[in-house]
Formats: structure tokens, sequence, C-alpha cells
């Protein structure tokens, strides 16, 4: 940063001027803002009303105490990293401003009062008591899954549902056992009385809906690709999943794929092409991600996933929690409801945690799409997914149905989807080469099928490895857990390339 950025550029969401005679106690709220916020910048020495350069060399004693504020006066201290921008001051002075660089943290800071604030565009904004709770939870300090339900007893508790999942963890005592040792889904508080946590409501309750109303799915399908209202209003589906979060993950994903459109058409090589609107995963992952990530504290709206013509919206009530940004998302783990996450793992709906995002960007991308986009309405966090291109309509090679030529469409998705593979067979090559062993042609062969088609069957490798299936299955093991996985069950499951 330069002296005529800091004399010009407006205070804004990541930066701030004050003044070296500021006090150190109102020093302190930016700090905090700023750290509770997206981190950012403030330059000491400048005048933050007039902008006019003092410096802070002739203050020695003050820069000391502005110098300790992020220690003290900060709960808890801020990790602020310093240094200085050598100047000339006001006076025509040789001199220097501090700079204080301000990281975004992962813990929520107060100043020496206690009050919590957040930088909000070029103000540091104090949060009210619910605003810090909030904030609490997305930064994970706590956890609205653990808080106890009002007036919900045992007998609200579905316990065949406990037990199908006590078994598939390895649980051998009775299903109220494992609620009372688990997770703190069921515990005794300090007046000797039993409490069922939100988590486990919402993953056992015979019937959730009675104490979160909204804490459920709904797909709305639009005609066209506006949301209109009123006499224009043009829904044409509009169908609500409750119960439990698995019934509505499992119910939610059933229903959108019979609302997905595949696209079959003659491509390179003469072989016949079949492409689908959206991804299976994308699909999958993005119901979970929904489910799974949602604010279920903010009690007012429902998940709510609009299809349009050319896209797919999943609003959920709640920011990107923690330190996900858009710009980070597809690498950064954060689970807003760790517990309600584990929960789908034990199903197979969670992959490894942190990789799906990035693997929901490499499905959209493989098959010559964008990849989502993110933004927040109030507390609804928006995310859209664009429509695989319709590459083809007609096998007489004429137009799609978007007007455009298949040839021209169809050699632009084939060359993404080529360059794509390419590299990723490359990398596993690299792998093998890393671990002292050789990919036989078959085996490439059969990875390279893998990234095609996730869901390809046994069978089907077979077919166009040109070897049994008993010899696809001995080749699958020996790659298992090294070169690839399998996600979900035989049956319903898909394949992954582990690079």
């Amino acid at each position: 940063m330069t002296i005529q950025e800091i004399t010009t550029r407006k205070e804004d969401q990541t930066f701030d001027c004050k003044s070296i005679q500021i006090e150190p106690k109102a020093l302190a709220v930016p700090i905090v803002a700023f750290a509770n916020a997206d981190g950012g910048v403030i330059a000491i020495g400048v005048s933050d009303k007039t902008r006019k350069i003092e410096g802070i060399d002739q203050h020695t004693e003050k820069l000391n105490e502005l110098l300790r504020v992020p220690f003290d006066f900060c709960n808890p201290s801020v990790p602020v990293t310093c240094s200085y921008l050598p100047c000339t001051d006001k006076d025509g002075n040789e001199n220097r401003i501090l700079l204080m660089e301000i990281p975004a943290s992962s813990s929520l800071h107060t100043n020496q009062a206690d009050e919590a604030f957040m930088r909000v565009g070029d103000k540091s904004r104090k949060l009210t008591f619910d605003e810090r709770v909030q904030l609490m939870y997305d930064k994970g300090e706590r956890y609205y899954e653990d808080t106890a339900v009002y007036d919900a007893t045992i007998d609200d508790i579905d316990m065949d549902a406990v037990a199908d999942y006590a078994k598939l963890v390895g649980y051998g005592k009775s299903p109220l056992q494992y609620l009372r040792e688990n997770n703190g889904f069921v515990r005794t508080n300090k007046k000797g009385e039993e409490e069922v946590s939100t988590a486990c409501i919402l993953l056992f309750g015979k019937y959730p809906q009675k104490f979160f109303p909204r804490a459920r799915t709904r797909f709305i399908r639009y005609e066209g690709v506006d949301e209109k209202v009123g006499a224009e209003m043009n829904v044409i589906k509009d169908v609500t999943f409750e119960g439990t979060i698995l019934n509505q993950v499992k119910k939610t994903i059933e229903f959108i794929e019979t609302q997905v459109r595949e696209h079959t058409f003659l491509g390179q090589h003469a072989q016949f092409v079949t492409k689908r609107d959206y991804p299976e995963f994308v699909i999958q992952e993005m119901t979970v991600n929904a489910c799974c990530h949602r604010a279920y504290n903010i009690k007012g709206t429902e998940i709510q996933i609009k299809m349009f013509d050319d896209r797919l919206v999943f609003e959920s009530p709640g920011k990107l929690p923690g330190q996900v940004k858009p710009n980070n998302i597809r690498h950064t783990h954060f689970s807003r409801n760790p517990k309600i996450a584990a929960f789908l793992k034990a199903y197979h709906f969670v992959k490894e945690f942190g990789e799906g995002f990035d693997r929901i960007c490499r499905e959209q991308e493989a098959n010559g799409a964008n990849v989502p986009s993110f933004r927040t309405d109030e507390f609804i966090l928006k995310i859209t997914v664009p429509k695989v291109a319709e590459n083809v309509q007609k096998q007489d090679g004429n137009v799609t149905e978007n007007g455009g030529k298949v040839a021209e469409n169809q050699n632009k998705v084939a060359e993404k989807v080529a360059e794509n593979h390419s590299k990723v067979t490359e990398k596993l090559k690299e792998k093998a080469a890393a671990l002292g062993e050789t990919l036989t042609a078959n085996r490439i062969k059969i990875l390279e099928l893998m990234i095609e088609d996730p869901y390809i069957s046994r069978a089907d490798l077979a077919k166009n490895v040109g070897i049994s299936e008993t010899s696809i299955y001995r080749n699958i093991e020996a790659m298992r857990g090294k070169y690839l996985r399998r996600v979900g069950p035989d049956k319903g499951g898909f394949w992954e390339i582990i690079i």
C-alpha cells in the first residue's frame, strides 16, 4: 500500500484511517470489527476526517499504547501484523505511518466492555445480542444443533430410526443409550431433567416440523427464465418435502431427478452420447449441502430449490459460514452443523469433508458449463447452478434448441471434456509413478470410463474394455483406495477418482 493509495482510497469494508491521537479503547472498535468480518487494514497517522498525514514518530508514548490495543483491549486478543510506511507529513518532515493488518478471525472478538462489532461497509457496527449469537454460530464457536428443543421429550424420537443409525455406525447398546452417550443428543440439565437437542429432533424426530415448522425443503419449477408473480405467475411445479433430514434429502433428490432431462445425440466417432441438464452428482451434493449446512436457527423460511429453463437456484437460510468465501469455497471446509454432517456421511450422502464443492465445479466444467455462482440476500444464501449446454437436439446436424449449430457446440464441449479427462489421466499416471507402480492399459481405460461416467456399471466396463466382469472386479479391487473409491451403495452409488 502506498501513501497515495492511503490518502485517496475511501474507507470501506477492509480499510480505515485513524489519527495518531485516537484513544486506545476507540481503536479497539475497528480492530474487533475487522477481525469479526473479512479482515482489513488500519492506517494510523492519517486523519480520517481531513486525510492529512500526521505521522507517528513524534508521538512515541501514544504509539506504544496503540500497539498494545490488540492485546489489552480486545478479547480474545487479535493477531495483528504491524508495519511502517515512510512518508512526508503535513509539515514537510520525514515521518512514518503505522499499518495494522487485521486478519479475518475464526473467533468472535469483543472490546474491553464486552461489546462485539462487525465491519459493514465503511462503518464498525455494534452487534445486537441476536446478531452476536448468530456470528458465534457462523464461526463455529457455538452450534445451534446442540441447543435443547423446548418441550421436546424422548417420546418425540423415532427409536427405530435411532436403531438403524446405531447399527450403521456399529453401536451395540440400545437406541436410548446411544442418544444418551453420543453427541449430546439427549442430556440431563442442572435440574435433573432430560433435554433433547436440535440435531436429535432433526435427525431422529417422529415429526421434526412440530418443533421446526420451516425445517423442510421446497422444490419450485418455473416456466421460462424469470420468477413471476401475480397474474403472470409461471410456477408449474411446487412440492414440499418434510420429515427428518435424511428423508428430505432422499425424497428431494428423487423428485429433482424426475425433472431433469437427458439428451442423446450422435457424438464423435459415430457413438451416441447422452447428456443431462445437470450431472447427478451436482444435484445430490447441492441438495445435501443445502440441508446439511443451513442455519436452522433462522426459522422464517425453508430451503427452496428453484428450477428455471436455464438454471437451478438453491436458496438456504444462512450466509456462507466461518472462513468460507466464494473465492475459497472449492478448497475450504467448515460445517455449520457437524453432527448432521457426520450423520449424512455415515449414509454416504457426504463424501470426504471439504471435497464436495470442488467436485461440483469439476463436474460442471467437464460438461462445458460454468461453475456455480453465489450471492446473499439478507440472510439467505443463493447458489445458482447453470444448466449444461444443450449440445444437440437433432441427428441431422442442423440446429440445437437454442439455435446454435450442433457440430460447433458439440465440438466445444467435447474438447473441454477431453481436455479435463486428459489432465486427470496424466495425474493418475504421475501418482502411480510416485507409488512405484505402473497402471496397465486396461486399468487406465477403466479409470477413463469412470471419469466419463461415474455411474457406469461393471457390465458396461467389461463391454467397453473388452475383458470379463471378473477381470473388471479384480482390477477395481487392486485400484480401490489408491486411485478410486466407491461413494454410496453398489446400487445407486458412483465411482470417484482419487488424484
